[in-house]
């Protein structure tokens, strides 16, 4: 890739190598050697936390009244398993369930599936029925605990799946509170965990939102994502435009459905990224959220406030650990989790130490989960509300952050939104990350051990290994339970599907269904794709 014009984009640092006395976000916002009142925006905007633009908050107390959920992410082998360690964080103090599936799984594929040889299990819990989401929470009361599925292309199987087992332990789904991702547009641009093309992705999308409007009022229908736009190598400013420009994209298609933005707004949640840089990270978590506002109230013309309110959960930045000296990713992960909640979020992932290797241990998940727990009683940064509000330094790049993400939202637009600006932004997510890499290999950036600071002698902890047996151990399980249920009124379910998926009729209703009698997650997700198709990237 050219380095020329490099100084002069408005979101990506400039390289400029380790002599240079300059210094930079990663967003290329160029960092003073000093800041003054004179650098604070004229029109600072703050208002009130609780109230529009909700810069310094969605709530007036924020943790005074009720802390940040501490919800973390975790998923291995089969449902038994990861069952196991849910009931352990929950014993260790953890305050909801983040549930991680395996690739298989966020593909909607079974497990017995020849594409899937050597991937069940591994990077998650692999759920192929009702009956790996009954094991996967047995338990654990679904009317007492949050849950948060990172599930995106088969998001409305896995949400049915889970409404259905609290059914069984007699839970209404009025009652059950949690998060489907169920962002398929990042899955395009970072990821690549899609099945279906876009319009039916974003069909399947706004049927979750009005089928929760209905039926499960009180789950976030969807975590809009720019943690997966970070790990792939955008900058924080990328993130936040790239971010809501998939918001904007997402309200459109329910609006454009005929759904009141009122009605379905309240339930929007979003996903983001925790980095080493403390301060930018705070300033990215004001301006996204006094952006959002603004885009709802104006563009949207939304009138509720909690439609206005940009509700989000943080993870700590997987791509910025280490495999090099991993102990030195806990104080990464104490500096990005104590970025997030001085920034606002509601709910928060630390990482494992050890995730750069392999699976967290229990003994790093305990760790991870310890360290919020000593940001919330030890480090002061629940005390008041906002706390970096009025810093001479924090305001500025609160205000660059939003007027460099707005161009670049304008982009977008420009384009014809993220539904036909895919390869756009991908384009400039992989721009970001060369410069990234050429920083780091130049030596303009530091990482404390990879290339400063390093030791001959690598250190490797103990790891979690999945045992290979629990392929075969999963995939028998699930011929048994092919084995073992009506087949003929299975078969039956999966055609209503398909003749569902031909018309326009919401497909929630005709999943939740064929999940109940006894079809598995591959066949539900397929029969959709025998309608649909399959997506096929063109560049």
């Amino acid at each position: 890739m050219a380095t020329s014009g490099q100084d002069e984009r408005l979101t990506i640092a400039p390289i400029v190598g380790p002599d240079d006395p300059r210094r930079f976000t990663d967003s290329g916002i160029e960092v003073k050697e000093l800041y003054s009142e004179a650098d604070l925006p004229q029109d600072l905007r703050l208002g009130e936390p609780g109230d529009y633009p909700y810069t310094r908050g969605v709530h007036r107390e924020m943790y005074r009244k009720q802390q940040w959920t501490m919800r973390q992410y975790a998923g291995y082998a089969t449902a038994k398993e990861s069952n196991e360690r849910y009931r352990y964080l929950l014993s260790r103090g953890g305050t909801g369930l983040s549930i991680a599936f395996d690739l298989p799984t966020q593909l909607g594929l079974d497990s017995d599936n020849s594409r899937c040889l050597g991937e069940v299990g591994r990077t998650g819990v692999a759920i192929d029925t009702i009956e790996d989401m009954r094991t996967a929470f047995d338990g654990i009361p679904l009317d007492q605990v949050s849950t948060s599925m990172t599930i995106n292309a088969p998001a409305a199987v896995l949400l049915m799946m889970y409404d259905l087992v609290a059914e069984e332990q007699g839970v209404p789904s009025a009652a059950l509170r949690g998060t489907t991702q169920n962002d398929v547009l990042k899955e395009y641009i970072a990821r690549g965990n899609y099945i279906y093309p876009p319009a039916a992705s974003m069909r399947l999308t706004t049927d979750v939102f009005e089928y929760c409007n209905e039926h499960i009022p009180k789950w976030n229908t969807i975590s809009i994502s720019g943690y997966h736009f970070r790990e792939k190598g955008c900058s924080a400013v990328q993130e936040v435009a790239f971010t809501l420009s998939s918001g904007i994209a997402y309200v459109t298609a329910a609006v454009e459905r005929g759904l009141d933005v009122d009605a379905f707004a309240p339930r929007l949640a979003f996903f983001f990224n925790g980095h080493n840089n403390v301060f930018q990270e705070v300033a990215k978590f004001r301006a996204a959220r006094r952006m959002w506002a603004t885009i709802m109230k104006e563009r949207f013309g939304a009138t509720n406030p909690k439609s206005l309110m940009l509700r989000f959960h943080t993870q700590t930045g997987g791509v910025t650990l280490t495999a090099q000296q991993p102990q030195n990713n806990i104080v990464r992960v104490a500096l990005q989790g104590f970025a997030a909640v001085c920034g606002g979020t509601q709910s928060l992932h630390t990482n494992g130490f050890d995730e750069a290797l392999a699976l967290p241990t229990e003994e790093a998940a305990k760790i991870a989960l310890r360290t919020q727990q000593i940001l919330a009683a030890e480090s002061g940064a629940t005390d008041t509300v906002d706390p970096f509000a009025g810093s001479y330094f924090v305001e500025a790049l609160t205000d660059e952050i939003e007027s460099r993400a707005l161009e670049l939202i304008a982009k977008v637009d420009e384009l014809g939104g993220s539904t036909q600006a895919i390869e756009f932004i991908t384009n400039e997510i992989d721009e970001s990350a060369w410069g990234y890499q050429e920083r780091y290999r130049l030596g303009q950036d530091v990482v404390v051990g990879v290339n400063e600071y390093v030791e001959e002698e690598a250190q490797v902890p103990d790891l979690l290994r999945v045992d290979p047996v629990i392929e075969r151990e999963q995939v028998d399980r699930l011929a048994a339970f092919k084995a073992n249920r009506d087949q003929e009124l299975a078969t039956r379910r999966l055609e209503e599907l398909r003749e569902a998926a031909r018309g326009t009729a919401n497909l929630v209703p005709f999943i939740r269904v064929a999940l109940k009698d006894n079809c598995s997650m591959g066949e539900v997700c397929g029969a959709m794709g025998d309608v649909f198709g399959a997506y096929k990237p063109t560049f």
